[in-house]
């Protein structure tokens, strides 16, 4: 069944896909990281589709797939590398959080009168200092009553941890949180968490995410202002 809107109390935004299209700054930052280790350089096109699951795995996955390309004829990467790359990684974009990518269309708008009705939080996983400086550079942080960002692996979404401690700080049941993403990764955790949940139909991994459950599926953001009652 769609999800029950009068239930709404508060709303949890996905950060990369959803509210801002990082995806250049965050390739930048990868084959930043990889040329400094010695690394081939990343398409934009394939980072796009790695996004969702926080730098760590962005990071294993481009590491896995050098690791293909060369074959047997490459020796294996030191077992330091993820770490430095990481590092790396975090370093480009503390420096640059948003230069290079920018705000969906009405994102902005829409929160802004959003944040007129309901509290309104971001659930990422990003790490929580990387993600507030994306929010900054975007000029959305003062919108948010708070951020959570999965700092560890266990935190991750699909895990619904985020979102059992976002209801939690503001006296909510989780049923009361409407989960908005655009990754299987989302709709999953607000299912583990017994969120309700839209997927929006603009960002990196919607289509993979479909078939999880029956959500809203929203085109605009403003729909999400047509959807809820004042």
């Amino acid at each position: 069944m769609k999800p029950d809107a009068t239930a709404i109390a508060a709303i949890a935004f996905d950060l990369d896909g959803t509210l801002v299209d990082s995806a250049p700054d965050i390739a930048f930052a990868l084959n930043s990281a990889l040329s400094l280790a010695g690394q081939s350089a990343v398409e934009l096109a394939q980072v796009r589709q790695w996004i969702g699951d926080g730098p760590d795995l962005l990071i294993a996955r481009a590491l896995l797939a050098q690791s293909t390309l060369a074959g047997a004829a490459k020796s294996p990467a030191p077992a330091d590398l993820p770490a430095s790359l990481r590092r790396d990684f975090d370093a480009a974009t503390f420096s640059a959080p948003l230069l290079r990518g920018a705000v969906y269309p009405d994102i902005a708008d829409t929160l802004r009168i959003l944040k007129k009705a309901r509290p309104l939080m971001v659930v990422t996983n990003k790490p929580t200092a990387l993600a507030r400086d994306v929010l900054q550079a975007a000029g959305l942080l003062p919108w948010f009553t708070a951020v959570y960002g999965a700092d560890r692996a266990e935190l991750r979404k699909p895990l619904p941890a985020m979102l059992d401690q976002a209801a939690h700080d503001l006296g909510l049941k989780t049923a009361q949180l409407l989960m908005v993403g655009d990754s299987r990764a989302d709709m999953n955790a607000a299912k583990a968490a017994g969120a309700q949940a839209a997927l929006v139909g603009w960002g990196y991994g919607h289509s993979q995410a479909l078939s999880i459950g029956t959500w809203w599926l929203i085109h605009r953001p403003q729909q999400l202002i047509d959807l809820l009652p004042g």
